[in-house]
């Protein structure tokens, strides 16, 4: 291990403009459940799967089910930036750090201080009126629980309050996307971590990486291993910590 990371290090000290591409592993040391983990969401008893009551179509057909679930499983309260959030947003403050690429949506990378962040999966931090399009906070989610029907209505034109949250059967941000693309073909070193790489399209971003410098911290196989530079089979949080941050 301290051999891998004396690896990791000099990679770093190496590099200027650095790409993190990061996936559940890295907030589940903050106490945030991984989905797809043994005792995730995906593995609890509910009506419907989550995949199911995930997706744009149970959203619109059964809205007041999606926000029981909604409100249970993916909005976290009191949850705080780890050792991997905090380093990548020293990173970024050092100059050697050029953008976040997250599949979470937890905002925690935001949390720690970072800027450049893409996030491809949305948040559950912002939500709007699918009607007017007025912004609303995750407390008043939470705080609809409490209406008869347990659905959020927007207070200015009484429209659904959807969570910006890509569900299943909804493309991408493009101009997330985009700009996600633009920091990858750019970056001379690219650090994967706590992903499986496993979720299309967001994995298939790694492609528009075209340096030799690719870390892969995961604590299991990935099928873009091979390709990597460096292979680190450790929680991200652990190896983050060891790392020092020079300009």
């Amino acid at each position: 291990m301290d051999k891998k990371i004396e690896q990791l290090q000099h990679l770093i000290d190496e590099s200027s403009a650095i790409v993190f591409f990061g996936g559940a592993g890295v907030s589940t040391e903050s106490g945030i459940p991984d989905f797809r983990s043994v005792d995730g969401l995906y593995n609890q008893k509910w009506d419907y799967p989550p995949e199911t009551i995930l997706s744009h179509t149970f959203f619109m057909r059964q809205t007041a089910e999606f926000y029981r679930f909604y409100r249970e499983k993916l909005i976290v309260k009191g949850v705080q930036p780890n050792a991997a959030h905090r380093k990548l947003a020293e990173l970024e403050r050092a100059g050697k750090l050029r953008g976040v690429i997250t599949q979470n949506i937890d905002g925690l990378h935001q949390a720690a201080g970072s800027t450049a962040v893409y996030e491809l999966h949305g948040s559950t931090l912002r939500n709007y009126c699918m009607q007017c399009g007025s912004s609303y906070d995750s407390d008043f989610i939470v705080a609809a629980a409490a209406h008869d029907d347990g659905i959020p209505h927007c207070t200015k034109c009484g429209g659904t309050v959807k969570p910006d949250v890509v569900l299943y059967e909804e493309p991408l941000d493009q101009a997330v996307m985009d700009s996600a693309i633009t920091a990858l073909s750019a970056a001379d070193m690219l650090i994967i971590g706590g992903t499986s790489l496993t979720v299309y399209p967001a994995a298939g971003l790694i492609h528009y990486f075209h340096g030799d410098r690719l870390v892969l911290i995961n604590q299991g196989e990935t099928r873009e291993d091979g390709r990597a530079s460096l292979v680190i089979r450790e929680p991200i949080g652990a190896v983050c910590e060891r790392i020092v941050v020079r300009p």
